[in-house]
């Protein structure tokens, strides 16, 4: 009775002199729970010494849902917790969590759990009691409508809610819904995070429940996640070949249909394959009328299946977010099976990765209709995404693989990659800060940059050419002892060591100074159609290298096959002689033999005989014809028009 009475003028003393007048502020479920409390006579039993006053009414609140008193809960979690997790500095928020992660275990077993207001608020709630747990923790902020809670209360609490966020991606929904809030999240954002969630939940199901592609989806229970083309404002249109056709566009967690449109209504679903092992991949494509390559609005989809890559193009008036937001929804359903099949998960873990690929693809719905100060990256609220972007994203996923409910592990190798991947965005940032606009700026950019070493390059064909003859003699000289030495690997091994000190003593004079911009003289402007004249020349250019390689192989075709028997003999002497050499003659002196005889051909001594000796090879190689080809068009259906 004296430990009863001597609790309860501790909680009325918290009351009289002020302790809890940031509960009193507004009338609250704070508040009214407290008063509950102090008025019920198992308030004093049940109520926690160790914890502060917030994570005590967060814990009655979780006892209520287990069903069980809070003493009794304390109990269990001295007997089932490990020992290290009852240091007495720890103990409040180790066992605020045991409370909480056992009560949402629970309530999330109950159908509709996401449209109870009561739950959405007990999450919030947990989240504010955790960044307070214990006694001697002075509340921060305010416990009313306003009050915010930081990163690290949301990542530890929410992902015990599988659809509201998952380890690896949490920190990005935290910072999209906190971006205008200074990195703080109320709980009028939260809630409205939530409802989109639900309302996610609610398409999904309306989508899956439809008759829409039955017959297809009926053996692999397949549901549908996204469809779109169903508004004649958003059209979606499918490219093969030069046949273009608008229809709808279903993606579920197996495969992608497409059904054309026609008068009244749609053509049988195409499917392309997600699932199967089909080497498939999807990209970012260009579209435009007549096959020209203008609008970024599309992506491709191409796998061994098809004879054809197929291109669905996603128009809008700006910008080209609706096609991002399909090239990631698909990414991630593509990733999944790929990582479902490198792992061989199957039975029940297969079905909970595709559970949570979906969950995933859910929030990114949910996110799309809140409006944030920073845009939405599709890519990285989808957990495969991310995955495949984070350095060590393969360890992330290796650790999921190999895990059984362990979130230390995984959370240890997200914390690692994520550290990393800010280091690739800082890289990725500085990259496009110097990348420039046209075609001309361009040249002239890389034109300085490789100016080391197009100088370097002049300089040792002047010595080549023998333009300066004492110098070209002493760099003859000095090759000729290196190679017959066998020096030459270490002549490598130094100049590569020399590289090193150089780098190293660069960034010890330079240490705390900014680094030099690279200046380059810009070239006078140009406008769009000189551009493309320079854009057409520089395809003209290429085109003619790809014919004179497409040329040279050609002629190799016809020697090896002796076609021309008569230049065939020569080449083949050629060779045989070279093989014999080669064969009986140390490789070093090969090598040496080889330089001498390419550095001394522009010689004085043997200038003339080298000239005469090129013509009579350019004669002999000219001489050669190129064998046939012949150009087969491949016979196409008649495509719809």
């Amino acid at each position: 009775m004296a430990a009863v009475s001597k609790t309860r003028n501790m909680i009325e003393g918290f009351v009289r002199d002020g302790s809890f007048k940031w509960l009193l502020k507004n009338r609250n479920p704070f508040h009214e729970e407290f008063e509950e409390m102090k008025m019920s006579p198992s308030g004093d039993k049940n109520w926690i010494y160790e914890l502060s006053p917030v994570a005590n009414i967060v814990v009655r609140r979780c006892s209520k849902i287990l069903n069980i008193p809070t003493r009794l809960l304390q109990e269990n979690f001295n007997e089932e917790a490990p020992d290290v997790t009852k240091d007495p500095s720890r103990y409040a928020r180790n066992f605020l969590e045991y409370s909480c992660f056992r009560a949402l275990s629970l309530s999330t077993q109950i159908s509709g759990y996401m449209e109870d207001k009561k739950f959405r608020r007990l999450t919030f709630d947990m989240m504010l009691a955790w960044e307070v747990p214990d006694a001697a923790s002075q509340p921060s902020m305010d416990i009313d409508e306003d009050a915010t809670v930081g990163i690290e209360a949301f990542s530890r609490i929410v992902p015990a809610v599988p659809i509201i966020a998952d380890v690896i991606i949490s920190d990005y929904i935290f910072e999209f819904l906190t971006a205008s809030t200074g990195g703080r999240l109320q709980f009028s954002t939260f809630e409205k995070y939530l409802s989109g969630l639900e309302r996610a939940v609610r398409k999904l199901k309306s989508q899956s429940e439809s008759s829409l592609l039955s017959s297809q989806r009926s053996g692999r229970g397949e549901r549908v996640l996204e469809v779109d083309g169903t508004v004649t404002t958003q059209p979606v249109l499918q490219h093969v070949g030069i046949s273009t056709w608008p229809g709808r566009l279903t993606l579920t967690d197996h495969a992608m249909y497409f059904e054309a449109l026609r008068v009244v209504s749609y053509d049988k679903p195409t499917v392309y394959e997600l699932a199967d092992d089909l080497k498939q991949f999807v990209k970012p494509e260009l579209t435009g009328p007549w096959g020209t390559r203008l609008f970024d609005k599309a992506f491709l989809y191409k796998s061994v299946s098809l004879s054809d890559a197929i291109v669905m193009e996603l128009p809008e008036l700006k910008g080209h977010a609706r096609r991002d937001y399909w090239l990631a929804i698909i990414r991630e359903i593509l990733y999944a099976h790929r990582f479902i099949r490198k792992f061989q998960i199957t039975g029940v873990e297969r079905d909970e990765i595709l559970l949570k690929t979906i969950f995933g693809i859910l929030r990114v719905q949910a996110l799309k209709d809140i409006s944030s100060a920073i845009p939405l990256s599709f890519e990285a609220g989808l957990m495969f995404n991310v995955c495949d972007q984070l350095p060590g994203g393969d360890r992330i996923l290796e650790t999921i693989a190999t895990s059984v409910g362990e979130l230390t592990p995984l959370e240890k190798a997200v914390k690692e990659s994520r550290s990393n991947y800010k280091m690739v965005t800082n890289a990725q940032a500085a990259v496009d800060g110097v990348k420039v606009e046209g075609i001309d700026t361009n040249l002239a950019v890389m034109k300085e940059l490789i100016f080391p070493v197009t100088e370097l390059g002049n300089r040792l064909v002047k010595l080549f050419y023998w333009e300066e003859p004492v110098k070209s003699l002493a760099f003859c000289l000095v090759f000729t002892y290196v190679i017959y030495m066998g020096w030459f690997s270490y002549v490598l091994a130094l100049l590569l060591a020399f590289l090193a000190l150089f780098m190293m003593v660069t960034r010890c004079c330079s240490r705390g100074r900014p680094v030099d911009e690279f200046k380059v003289t810009a070239p006078p402007p140009m406008n769009t159609m000189e551009q493309l004249l320079a854009v057409q020349n520089a395809i003209s250019q290429a085109e003619e290298l790809i014919q004179d390689g497409n040329v040279v192989l050609l002629k190799l075709r016809g020697l090896l096959l002796s076609i021309f028997p008569q230049a065939s003999d020569r080449f083949a002497v050629a060779l045989g002689m070279s093989a014999v050499f080669v064969a009986f003659v140390p490789i070093r002196f090969v090598v040496l033999l080889v330089f001498l005889e390419e550095f001394t051909k522009y010689s004085p001594m043997r200038r003339s005989s080298t000239e005469r000796w090129n013509r009579r090879l350019r004669e002999w190689w000219f001489s050669i014809p190129a064998a046939p080809i012949v150009l087969e068009k491949l016979k196409e259906d008649k495509k719809k028009k």
